[in-house]
């Protein structure tokens, strides 16, 4: 370390980069006899190339100066932690048990790369242990090692659809946060056609006629759908849609957030193939709109489990009877194994937040688990209730649908959405994220009281006109 007036460092030395002083750089080059590091970039075309330095400011030559400018621009951001928030669509607040953190802290775990397990047999116990009680609340016997994110888990899951049908299109019957499709697009693209169908605008449930007209066509690899649905609509009509899914020679991919699993069916009692979804409920703080990490489950069956591009870890006796060892199943079919032959490649996995999740399911239990996803419908139910009562608010949809945690609210008055949600933050309020012009999306889980949610509704009624 050293401080802004010494001059020790060469402009192109970093403190923190090990061999970066002018001469190792040069004994290395001359190692492998290479005259620049400008040779390793030969083959990009000079055409993308920058041919001039970053305009960057100056090097911060001190851990204190870091430390400090790090700390002015974490001081600019106000977390969910400091104020009252109503934002969800797919990042939720969460109470996460201290226990969970203190698991997750620990060395062992913390500094494994990605908290990812390879030769460390606890750590591969630890994923065995989140798969199983994953696998327990899925109803399945098969769940991966956490991939990125949810978004990931859906398009991955995709993929798995379309090797097993050898079929292009892929078709979306549920609303979607549009975050989402636009990352599942780019990931499926160069396989597969995305095809969105409408949802019904009277139920915000799935438009049965209007898929089981694309289907028709016969060339449909997978019909997806969610649990709840981006409008944190309920939708009856899942179960329909397996039965026009497989009619059709297609599968049934289910997103479903998982805390809900409490209460709802899992996606596989009303006939889904393989289910997928985010952990990010499951014990995992928000971290500035991160802090995510998608599975991917599914029956035992080969020909959907030969289709995990994942790690996954099992179970086996070893030679001392009564004691197991843990470690990957079918390591062959991935991309690890495989490497540019792979059927799809995954890099880097979430597997420290697999092993929150884990502990948090193993705190909560069945019951834990029914008592507050029971918390979130009946809040949820609250806010909706409460909020329809709000002159120039209006709640789609009909009190008899049910949601879960998200739900929208669409303004009648003359101000727009993001007029109103700017005002709501100026008065310390998250929430209202505008999903049109006059319709905003709001969300409660069991960090949110009765008060809250009333104080929302007294704040919307002096800003809303």
């Amino acid at each position: 370390m050293t401080s802004t007036q010494d001059e020790t460092f060469e402009p192109s030395t970093h403190p923190y980069i090990p061999n970066a002083t002018p001469a190792v750089r040069r004994a290395m080059l001359d190692e492998i006899g290479a005259a620049s590091v400008e040779e390793f970039y030969a083959d990009i075309p000079a055409g993308i190339r920058l041919h001039r330095p970053l305009d960057l400011p100056p090097a911060l030559r001190s851990e204190a100066e870091l430390v400090r400018h790090m700390e002015r621009l974490l001081a600019r951001n106000t977390s969910t932690r400091e104020t009252l928030s109503f934002l969800g669509s797919g990042c939720y607040q969460h109470h996460v048990p201290a226990v969970v953190d203190e698991v997750v802290n620990r060395s062992e775990f913390l500094t494994a790369y990605a908290g990812e397990p390879y030769e460390d047999h606890g750590r591969f116990q630890a994923m065995w242990e989140y798969q199983s009680l994953m696998a327990e609340l899925l109803d399945v016997e098969v769940v991966n090692v956490p991939v990125y994110d949810g978004f990931q888990a859906v398009g991955t899951a995709l993929r798995m659809a379309g090797r097993v049908t050898d079929r292009r299109r892929l078709l979306i019957a549920s609303s979607v946060d549009a975050d989402k499709l636009s990352r599942v697009r780019d990931y499926v693209r160069p396989d597969h056609d995305v095809v969105v169908v409408p949802v019904d605008p009277a139920t915000g449930g799935a438009d049965l006629d209007a898929v089981r007209a694309e289907l028709a066509t016969g060339d449909v690899a997978a019909v997806y759908a969610e649990s709840p649905s981006a409008l944190g609509v309920i939708d009856a009509h899942l179960p329909d849609l397996a039965e026009l899914a497989h009619a059709a020679g297609a599968l049934y991919v289910v997103g479903c957030n998982p805390i809900t699993l409490g209460v709802l069916a899992p996606p596989t009692s009303y006939g889904a193939d393989i289910a997928c979804g985010d952990i990010q409920p499951l014990g995992i703080h928000q971290s500035f709109g991160g802090g995510n990490a998608g599975f991917i489950a599914t029956r035992d069956e080969e020909r959907l489990v030969a289709e995990f591009p994942t790690r996954l870890f099992g179970i086996a006796p070893t030679e001392v009877e009564g004691e197991y060892g843990f470690g990957d199943v079918a390591w062959e079919r991935t991309s690890f194994a495989r490497r540019e032959e792979g059927k799809e490649w995954v890099g880097t996995a979430s597997a420290l937040h697999g092993i929150g999740a884990g502990v948090y399911l193993a705190l909560m239990g069945p019951q834990g688990m029914r008592e507050i996803g029971d918390t979130i419908l009946k809040l949820t139910a609250y806010a909706r209730e409460r909020l329809s009562q709000v002159p120039g608010v209006d709640v789609p949809f009909g009190a008899d649908v049910p949601h879960f945690a998200d739900f929208t609210v669409r303004y009648t008055g003359s101000r727009t959405a993001a007029e109103i949600r700017a005002d709501l933050r100026g008065r310390g309020i998250f929430g209202g994220v505008p999903t049109g012009e006059r319709e905003a999306a709001f969300c409660v889980t069991e960090v949110h009281t009765t008060a809250d949610i009333d104080l929302l509704a007294t704040t919307l009624e002096e800003i809303v006109k």
